[in-house]
C-alpha cells in the first residue's frame, strides 16, 4: 500500500502515534510484538539500541530452536557434498536452498536478535544471490551463513571480499566462468554499479575490474579457488585504483586491493549510507543525513555499527515518522509479531505457509530474479492486487483460518480487548490500541462502528457479534488500515 503524501489534509504521520519507542521498533526489526514492545518501555530506546547492536549478547532460544528445524539451511558445501555421498539429499536437491528461505521467514517473525535480521536481509539484498536459483544449489546455503550472517553487522569491506570469493556470488554473475582469454564483464559490471560506486564507471573500468577478477573462480568439486592460469596479468586501472598486477600469481592479492579500494571509495560510502537511509528513514533520504553518515562510514573503515547508531539516534529518524510504507514480507512478518502468534509446536508447516504468503503476496524472501535486489521504495509495491492480497493474508492470521497450527491466544477478545469494553467504541479503541499503537480519528472509530450496525456510543454486549464471529473482521480491517502499512 502507498499511503498518500496529503489526502484530506492527513499526511502520513498523522496516522501513526507520536510514540519515538514505537517509531524504533516499526523500523529496526521486522515489526512491534507484545514482548519487544514491553521491552523497549522497560530498556528505554538507547540501551535497547546498544543491545540489538550486539546480537551475541542477547538469548535467542526460540529463534535456535527455530533454526534447528531447518538443518539444512546451514549446510556448508562440504556438507551438501556429505549428505548427497550418505542419501541424506539428492546431485541437484534444492532442498537447502528452500530451507533457507524458510528460516529466513522463521527469523525474521521469532527470533529476539531483530535488528541482525533486518540487517541479514539488507545485505541479502545489496549483494543479491537469488535463491532458490539452480546453479547454486550447493553454495546458497553456505553463502547465506558464511559471508551474509557472519558480516551483517561487520564492516562492509570484509563482507565484499567475502562474496568477492564464494561460489555462489562466483557463479550467480558468471565469474566462475571467466578466463584471461575470455574475461567475463559480468561481475565486472555488478561489482561497480550495484555493489560498490554505482554509476561512477566507465566502460573502461568494468573492462579492467574484469581482467583483474579473472582467476577468482570455482573448483569442479565446487569450492571456492583462485586459478592463476585464468588470470589475466598486466596492469590495471579502475577509477583511481592502479596495480601493476604483474604475475599470474599476485592476482587474487591485486583483486582483494581492488575490493578494498572500492569498499573505502566515497562513491561506495555515499550509496551503501543512502541505501541504508532509504531502508530505515525515508524513500528520499535527507541529503543533510546522508553527508553525515558517509563521514561515519569512511572514519570507521566501513563498520556497519557506527553508522547504524548514527542513523537511528539522528534528529532525522526521529522526524522521518510515516514516511516508510512496508513491502509485502514485511507486511507479513509484521502481521504475526504484532498478533502475538507463536510457532508451531514441531515441525515447518506453518512456516513453510508464511512463506507461500509471502511469495502470494509477490516478496518471497530472497527471491528477486535480477542482481539488483528487491525494490525498498512505496511506489514499487503500489497495486491493487497487491493490496487485496495483503487484506486477505491479514484475514486468514487474525481468525486462525491459515496457517491453522501457529499458536493462537485461547481468547481473542480478552488478548486484544482485554476486560469487555462499555461500548462498541471503546471497544474499537482498546483494539487499534493494541494492533497500531494508538486509536483513529472518531470518523473512522464510527465508520468501523457502523460494520456491526452500530453507533460508536452503542453499549457491547457479551452476546454482541463484534465479540462473537465478527471480532476477527474487526481485527483485521484494523491491520488493512493505512497506520499498520507503515512502519
Amino acid at each position: 500500500m502507498r499511503v498518500p503524501a496529503d489526502f484530506d489534509g492527513v499526511t502520513p504521520s498523522d496516522l501513526l502515534p507520536a510514540d519515538p519507542l514505537l517509531h524504533l521498533l516499526r523500523r529496526a526489526t521486522f515489526g512491534p510484538s507484545p514482548a519487544s514492545i514491553a521491552e523497549i518501555r522497560r530498556l528505554g530506546a538507547p540501551a535497547w539500541l546498544e543491545r540489538q547492536l550486539q546480537p551475541s549478547t542477547i538469548a535467542d532460544p526460540v529463534g535456535a530452536e527455530l533454526d534447528s528445524r531447518f538443518p539444512h539451511a546451514r549446510t556448508t558445501i562440504s556438507g551438501v557434498r556429505q549428505k548427497i555421498a550418505t542419501g541424506r539429499l539428492k546431485k541437484y536437491d534444492w532442498k537447502p536452498m528452500w530451507q533457507v528461505s524458510q528460516a529466513t521467514v522463521a527469523r525474521a517473525v521469532w527470533s529476539e536478535r531483530q535488528l541482525f535480521e533486518v540487517m541479514a536481509g539488507f545485505w541479502s539484498n545489496h549483494l543479491n544471490v537469488t535463491c532458490p536459483t539452480g546453479d547454486v544449489w550447493q553454495s546458497r546455503a553456505d553463502y547465506d551463513h558464511n559471508v551474509i550472517r557472519r558480516y551483517a553487522l561487520g564492516r562492509f569491506a570484509d563482507l565484499l571480499k567475502a562474496s568477492a570469493r564464494h561460489p555462489a556470488m562466483l557463479t550467480y554473475l558468471d565469474n566462475r566462468w571467466s578466463t584471461r582469454a575470455a574475461p567475463n564483464e559480468n561481475y565486472g559490471r555488478e561489482l561497480l554499479e550495484l555493489h560498490t560506486v554505482g554509476l561512477a564507471y566507465t566502460e573502461a573500468d568494468v573492462k579492467n575490474a574484469a581482467r583483474l577478477l579473472t582467476g577468482l573462480t570455482v573448483s569442479d568439486t565446487g569450492y571456492y579457488l583462485y586459478d592463476g592460469k585464468k588470470h589475466a596479468a598486466g596492469a590495471v586501472k579502475v577509477l583511481g585504483f592502479r596495480h601493476a598486477n604483474a604475475t599470474a600469481a599476485g592476482g587474487e592479492k591485486a583483486s582483494l586491493a581492488l575490493l578494498d579500494y572500492l569498499a573505502m571509495h566515497t562513491a561506495t560510502a555515499r550509496r551503501v549510507v543512502t541505501k541504508l537511509c532509504v531502508r530505515f528513514v525515508a524513500d528520499q533520504p535527507p541529503a543533510g543525513l546522508i553527508t553525515r553518515l558517509v563521514k561515519v562510514y569512511l572514519d570507521n573503515r566501513t563498520a556497519i555499527v557506527p553508522v547504524l547508531r548514527a542513523l537511528f539516534t539522528s534528529p532525522e529518524f526521529a522526524e522521518s515518522l510515516g514516511a516508510k510504507t512496508r513491502t509485502p514480507f514485511e507486511d507479513v512478518v509484521a502481521t504475526v509479531r504484532i498478533l502475538g502468534l507463536g510457532p508451531e509446536p514441531t515441525g515447518t508447516a506453518a512456516i513453510e505457509s508464511l512463506y507461500s504468503m509471502c511469495r502470494n503476496a509477490g516478496q518471497a524472501p530472497l527471491a528477486w530474479a535480477p542482481p539488483n535486489g528487491y525494490p525498498d521504495v512505496a511506489s514499487a509495491w503500489a497495486s491493487t492486487s497487491s493490496l487485496l492480497v495483503r487484506w486477505n493474508l491479514h484475514l486468514s492470521l487474525a481468525a486462525g483460518w491459515w496457517p491453522t497450527t501457529l499458536v493462537r491466544p485461547d481468547s481473542l477478545v480478552q488478548e486484544f480487548a482485554g476486560p469487555l469494553p462499555a461500548t462498541h467504541g471503546a471497544l474499537i479503541d482498546a483494539v487499534s490500541r493494541r494492533l497500531i499503537g494508538g486509536t483513529l480519528p472518531r470518523s473512522s472509530v464510527e465508520a468501523l462502528a457502523r460494520f456491526f450496525d452500530k453507533t460508536a456510543s452503542a453499549p457491547l454486549k457479551p452476546t454482541d457479534p463484534a465479540v462473537g464471529w465478527k471480532f476477527p473482521y474487526l481485527m483485521a480491517m484494523l491491520l488493512n488500515s493505512p497506520s499498520f502499512a507503515l512502519r
